[in-house]
């Protein structure tokens, strides 16, 4: 007898759809058949979506920033994640510069993740080096941590990593079989400090320092047969240039991640009178960089949401340096890039980041074996974003229109929300390898 039969849905199965009935045991997926077999509770999805659990990777819960700290911990930012059929997530170290303090944040970071409610795994982040690159990746792998991010910017608070220390890390990546990620601005063009108003915030830190500092560490990646990620990415000149000129390396060894606010919003924001409630860094683009985002959808290989709000009196100041960085989004993420681009963005919600980031096949599938991550989604329901299950006080996808609504997300085969109602949940850390 199985544990769950989640009957007359519409399967996605690695790129193709099955009409049929899911059945899990133990936790995992057991089972798909168009025969209707012994259950202890079964589901109905009729006229719906069983998709695979969506794997967020890229989120900042509990981030301390300052004097301030993100408003979602990581109970209720898994809790609002599971809203968003997210049923994975990967979190931030805080940044290092040695194994040493790479063991210590590791330990405050997974201390503060034991209330989340669904699984979870780390990035470890640097703040250039002390240690001897290739023994800092392999501490890193000893803690289940295969990917390591890096700043090439913010000089001023000394978390810029070193064109040097990147190469030498780019050199063992794929000997170590590790995953560089990059925030990617060109220091040397980025305005910090001082009084930068709200409506200089996207002029401060320009497309021109996204663009010319990714098509480096591209030529940097190539030339030493290495492997990077790049997180946020905001522009879309910036994987035009790539194609263009990286189209061997585009999310081969070099893969694109982006995010949903990108893809909506513009920098038109930053001059309405509530314009420092869309500050995050990289900051909103210009139309035509939007648009240009909109049209490279194809290759850009994975949607993270760098969730990392704060609450609207913490952000209402006129000038940038006073601002928490940052905005929420996990709540909303797929049914957003669903409404604007359809299936196509199935996989860089699954498959693609489970892949990438050493998930894969225990995530991002629904293949017999894999963890039972499963996003029942209706496809067809209109809305309008009105709830927030978040923590912060404003929502900045509120009133926004969309046909297609998660219904269900289950955890290893059981229910966190079930029809729209949170049921709970433990999640677990995951240990992560990379395969290739």
């Amino acid at each position: 007898m199985f544990d769950l039969g989640i009957v007359n849905g519409r399967i996605y199965i690695e790129g193709h759809w099955y009409e049929g009935n899911l059945y899990i045991k133990n936790g995992k997926i057991s089972t798909i058949s168009h025969a209707t077999l012994e259950v202890k509770e079964e589901y109905d999805a009729k006229g719906r979506d069983i998709l695979p659990g969506f794997i967020d990777p890229h989120v900042h819960f509990q981030l301390t920033a300052g004097s301030h700290t993100s408003v979602d911990d990581f109970y209720n930012g898994s809790k609002t994640a599971a809203f968003g059929g997210i049923t994975t997530y990967i979190d931030f170290l805080d940044p290092v510069k040695n194994n040493l303090a790479l063991r210590k944040a590791f330990d405050l970071r997974r201390a503060l993740a034991l209330d989340s409610v669904i699984d979870y795994a780390f990035h470890a982040t640097i703040a250039d080096l002390d240690e001897e690159p290739i023994s800092f990746l392999n501490e890193a792998k000893t803690l289940g941590i295969p990917t390591i991010k890096l700043f090439t910017t913010y000089s001023s608070s000394n978390r810029r990593t070193k064109d040097r220390t990147i190469d030498r890390l780019l050199r063992n990546t794929k000997e170590t079989r590790t995953l560089l990620l990059a925030h990617s601005e060109n220091d040397g063009l980025v305005l910090e400090g001082g009084k930068i108003h709200v409506l200089q915030h996207e002029s401060s830190r320009p497309a021109l320092a996204e663009i010319s500092e990714v098509i480096k560490l591209a030529e940097m990646t190539k030339y030493r047969d290495g492997r990077m990620y790049i997180v946020h990415t905001s522009c879309g000149t910036t994987i035009e240039r790539l194609k263009q000129n990286y189209d061997s390396i585009l999310n081969v060894d070099f893969f694109i991640e982006s995010c949903p606010h990108y893809f909506i919003f513009s920098s038109s924001k930053y001059l309405q009178r509530n314009g420092y409630l869309f500050t995050m860094t990289p900051p909103l683009r210009s139309d035509r960089e939007v648009k240009k985002l909109n049209d490279q959808i194809d290759n850009v290989f994975t949607i993270g949401t760098d969730h990392c709000p704060f609450n609207s009196s913490e952000k209402n100041r006129e000038f940038v340096d006073e601002i928490p960085m940052g905005i929420g989004g996990v709540e909303y993420s797929f049914p957003l890039m669903y409404a604007k681009f359809g299936e196509k963005i199935i996989d860089k919600f699954t498959k693609n980041p489970a892949m990438v980031h050493g998930l894969w096949p225990k995530k991002g599938t629904l293949l017999p074996g894999s963890d039972a991550d499963i996003v029942i989604f209706d496809h067809k329901e209109h809305h309008i974003i009105k709830e927030n299950h978040s923590k912060v006080d404003y929502n900045i996808y509120n009133d926004i229109e969309l046909t297609g609504k998660v219904c269900s997300t289950i955890s290893k085969g059981r229910f966190v929300v079930k029809d729209g109602i949170f049921t709970g949940g433990k999640g677990e850390y995951l240990s992560r390898e990379l395969k290739y």
